[in-house]
Formats: structure tokens, C-alpha cells, sequence
């Protein structure tokens, strides 16, 4: 598959050398990744969108390799998402749910992968309820293991589907305002976010209720507010994150409806940030939560396109784990 040229550094505010494959064996993190690393996956998954326009949406790029998606934790957009991207690559896929496994008569997720791992499977999507599940798997399997969400750590394929929905629209990544508002504590898409922004020099802001905004997250470069008008005010960016509830070990607001009075995204809202401001949402949405219906649906969401490139982002990344670029890994 022939790539594009790659991206304009300038404009993203990142002085990196292209490089043509990923270091690691490995994707657990956005730490993982190295500026220019970033700029490839972003590079391939522009590439790997093409796919998805063919009348026949296949390409021979991962024929004869064996993916497995371990999900211990529910997914609609990741799960088929990942589905997707493995069968337009002509894998051989295959899907277990903890509900459906030996799981649920008591194995570990260290014998569970160890079992899966005995079938030779190539790499491992793994998706846990638990910070550092993905690490641990990465430290016991020959597998190649990636982080699809794990605890309340990271969720390293959406940050880059965000940030390459972002580029779309904003090609200068570093002049960027971006603000994320909601449920910050038990957020790992605000962590892989946080992260991957701040590498490309975006201006990030983090609000939500005093209760939810993580101690010390001023420390990794944010600004941190629990004003929502002062988030917003000229925001090129707005991205809103899900009330986690089922994350949640008592009370942290008095009610739905008075957290959208609070916090929740509505048009009146939205006309504080700048006029060609994009709304995004890693979902699933919570409308009169989080978001109002009408921004939700509006002119500037672009909810549906993160959507849609979770599946080139990770297209490229199970393309260039595999190591197809040099012959191999």
C-alpha cells in the first residue's frame, strides 16, 4: 500500500523525522509513542480510509495473520471498530467476551491469554476493567498486545482517532484551543487525550465538577477549570465525556439534570467558542447529560466521523504492528 506524504510538521507544532515503522512491539500507551510515531499512524490511517470507499473494502495487508479481541468490559464502537479494521485487512479475526469464557467459571486473565496464546494467535486486542491489565499481558505474552481501554488508565486508539478527526478540520494542531468537559476523573479517554494533544502542542483545557477533576492534573500541562463558560471561550475544539456511572463509588453531583444545568453542552453554550468550532464525543452519548440533542446532531458535531476513522486509525495500527513495512517483525 503506497502512503501519502507526510503530514505538514510545521503546521502540528512537532519537529519530527518521518519514520516508517513503530518501535515497540506494542500499543499500551500513548507513551509508547513518539512524535513522529504519531504522525505515521496518522499518515497510514488517511491511507487505509481509501479502503472503505472500494466497492470491494478488503486488502491482502494482514492475510495469515491471527487477531483475537479479549473484551472483559461492554463495546459497541471500539469492539466493531476493531472487527472492522482486521476483516478490511484480510485477518483472521476472532472475538471472546468475558461473559462467554472461562472468565465467567473463575480463570484469570493471565490463563485466559495464555490458553488463546496457545492457538498461535498473531496479536491480542484487549479491552479490561482494570488500569494495567494490558501492561501485565504485554509482560507474560509472545503476542502482540494492544490497549483497547483499560480501567480508568488509557484508551490510546481513540486519542489518535480524535486527533486525526481533529487534523481533518484544524490541520495546525498546535495554535489549537481544545477543551474537554465532563467526567475527567474516570475518564481514560482524558488521559490518552491529555497526552497525545500535549505532544502536538495543542492548548488543552479540562473542566467538569470540582468533584471530578483529577488532583494534580494541572501537572501534565492542562489548564484546569470548573467553569464551563471559561473552557469554552474561543475553543477551537470542544469534546465532551460521558457521566462514567458505573465507574462512580458514590456521589460526585446532585442530579443529571442539574449536571447539563451545571456542565451540559447546549447551543447557548456552544456560542461562546470560536464560530467553526467542532463538537466531539467519544461516546456513547448521554443527550440532556452531557450534550444537548441539538448540538449533538448540529452543524459542527463530528461524532460520526470519529466513528468512521476509528476504523482507518486502527487499520493502521494492526498494519503496523504487524511490521509489514520492512518485510516483517
Amino acid at each position: 500500500m503506497t502512503l501519502p506524504p507526510a503530514a505538514d510538521r510545521a503546521a502540528t507544532g512537532v519537529p519530527a523525522q518521518p519514520v516508517q515503522r513503530l518501535r515497540s512491539r506494542h500499543l499500551l500507551g500513548v507513551a509508547d509513542l513518539t512524535p513522529a510515531e504519531v504522525l505515521l499512524i496518522l499518515d497510514t490511517a488517511e491511507a487505509m480510509r481509501e479502503v472503505g470507499t472500494r466497492t470491494i473494502k478488503k486488502v491482502p495487508a494482514l492475510r495469515g495473520k491471527t487477531v483475537v479481541n479479549l473484551f472483559f468490559e461492554p463495546s459497541t464502537r471500539t469492539r466493531t471498530s476493531f472487527e472492522i479494521a482486521e476483516k478490511r485487512l484480510s485477518a483472521d479475526t476472532l472475538s471472546v467476551a468475558a461473559s462467554s469464557s472461562s472468565v465467567a467459571k473463575g480463570e484469570t486473565l493471565v490463563d485466559t491469554a495464555r490458553n488463546i496464546e496457545a492457538m498461535a494467535p498473531d496479536m491480542i486486542v484487549l479491552r479490561h476493567q482494570s488500569s494495567g491489565a494490558c501492561q501485565m499481558l504485554a509482560g507474560v505474552c509472545s503476542s502482540r498486545i494492544i490497549n483497547a481501554g483499560d480501567g480508568m488508565h488509557e484508551h490510546p486508539t481513540q486519542a489518535l482517532l480524535d486527533v486525526l478527526t481533529i487534523r481533518e478540520h484544524k490541520p495546525a494542531l498546535a495554535s489549537l484551543k481544545v477543551a474537554i468537559v465532563g467526567d475527567l476523573l474516570h475518564s481514560r479517554v482524558l488521559r490518552s487525550n491529555v497526552a497525545l494533544l500535549g505532544m502536538l502542542g495543542a492548548d488543552v483545557w479540562v473542566c467538569g465538577p470540582t468533584t471530578m477533576i483529577p488532583p494534580g492534573v494541572s501537572r501534565f500541562g492542562v489548564t484546569a477549570t470548573s467553569s464551563v463558560d471559561a473552557a469554552v471561550e474561543g475553543a477551537d475544539v470542544v469534546m465532551l465525556l460521558r457521566i462514567q456511572l458505573e465507574r462512580m463509588r458514590g456521589h460526585f453531583f446532585p442530579s443529571r439534570r442539574e449536571y447539563f444545568r451545571l456542565f451540559g453542552m447546549s447551543a447557548e453554550r456552544l456560542a461562546r467558542a470560536k464560530p467553526d468550532v467542532i463538537i466531539m464525543h467519544p461516546g456513547p452519548l448521554n443527550r440532556g447529560v452531557e450534550i444537548a440533542s441539538d448540538v449533538a446532531d448540529g452543524p459542527y458535531s463530528v461524532i460520526l466521523e470519529q466513528v468512521s476513522n476509528g476504523v482507518a486509525v486502527r487499520m493502521a495500527v494492526l498494519y503496523l504492528l504487524a511490521g509489514l513495512e520492512e518485510g516483517g517483525a
